[in-house]
């Protein structure tokens, strides 16, 4: 898959998992979720220490969305059991016990399925049937190593609740309209007279970009206070709103993860529209989002054309309205160049 085999390191793989993977329902990210949280001390972990935390994850998301409960005729015996344990019928061992049985089977074999077979990077080996655990790689460590990584527990939870809102609200996807707070720093839609508050916007984006700066390549936090807290940019600048009646600025076509530096350093990008190289670099990261296949995908669809023609298209249209509008344009110094 492109997203990864253009830049194949450790994190993009991992991220190809969380973004595109098979099992996307609920399964995936709790054991993503566990694989962070564990005592990785010993390589190898037993399905019953996997499963405290792997359960926990799953009864902690199912009091936010319990319509994931719906979505089926039969939850399964370890969905019943969480929904229990969150409702005091069960005692938290007893969940345990439910979890070794019967949560494992699926979610182990599909984790490193994108796009119909196997990643090339192994996180783990499944052993649960010679030993009843998982075998954790010398790649896994590494990931734990990488400047990354601390972003990738961001990134699977704004996932997941992408996912559950997506339950939660039952919309037909072409009703589906994703804006940005710039205020609060999040994403929202509006269901009749109701505003629904779906995910923080920078770990939603942050992913697709790989954990970099969209222009310059630099990397970049998603935690607060860090000094490389990334901000959120408006590719087509706002002040284009006058020449563009009708389009959403504020939707997630235009929205990007800049470093402080590109969106307003000394020589940063301000109300100016990036160069042309870079419009097609917006495109193909509109395009991961969309073959990612979660509600943001229709978000853009809706706002920007059914096809990748018409995709391209729209945002080259809207390039070029911004020019006409005498806005100037910027391009952005190079990582390299900086730090030097």
């Amino acid at each position: 898959m492109r997203f990864y085999q253009v830049d194949p390191t450790l994190e993009n793989y991992w991220r190809g998992v969380i973004l595109f993977g098979n099992n996307f329902a609920t399964y995936k990210f709790a054991l993503a979720h566990a694989l962070y949280d564990i005592d990785r001390s010993n390589t190898f972990i037993s399905l019953q220490d996997l499963a405290l935390p792997f359960s926990q994850h799953i009864c902690a998301h199912l009091k936010q969305a319990p319509k994931q409960i719906l979505n089926t005729t039969n939850p399964g015996p370890l969905i019943t059991a969480c929904l229990n344990f969150n409702n005091g019928e069960i005692t938290q061992d007893e969940l345990v016990q439910v979890t070794v049985k019967k949560g494992f089977n699926v979610v182990l074999k599909a984790f490193h399925n994108v796009s119909g077979g196997p990643i090339e990077k192994q996180f783990f080996i499944d052993e649960q049937r010679e030993s009843k655990g998982i075998l954790l790689t010398d790649d896994f460590y590494r990931l734990t190593q990488t400047e990354q990584f601390h972003n990738l527990v961001h990134e699977t939870d704004a996932r997941w609740s992408l996912v559950e809102k997506a339950w939660q609200m039952n919309l037909p996807p072409q009703l589906l309209d994703v804006h940005y707070d710039a205020g609060q720093q999040t994403l929202f839609t509006q269901l009749k007279h109701a505003r629904i508050t779906l995910t923080s916007c920078r770990n939603s984006l942050n992913g697709y970009q790989k954990g970099h700066c969209f222009y310059c390549n630099a990397p970049i936090s998603l935690d607060a206070g860090h000094p490389l807290l990334a901000d959120v940019d408006h590719f087509i600048p706002l002040v284009a709103n006058n020449v563009m009646p009708g389009v959403n600025l504020n939707g997630v076509w235009n929205l990007v993860l800049a470093c402080q530096s590109c969106n307003r350093g000394e020589q940063g990008k301000f109300a100016r529209v990036p160069e042309l190289h870079l419009l097609a670099r917006l495109h193909a990261r509109n395009e991961y989002f969309i073959n990612s296949r979660l509600p943001l995908h229709e978000a853009i669809i809706n706002q920007t054309g059914k096809s990748e023609p018409k995709r391209r298209t729209f945002l080259n249209d809207r390039w070029n309205a911004a020019l006409a509008s005498r806005l100037q344009t910027w391009a952005p110094l190079r990582y390299e160049q900086r730090v030097l």
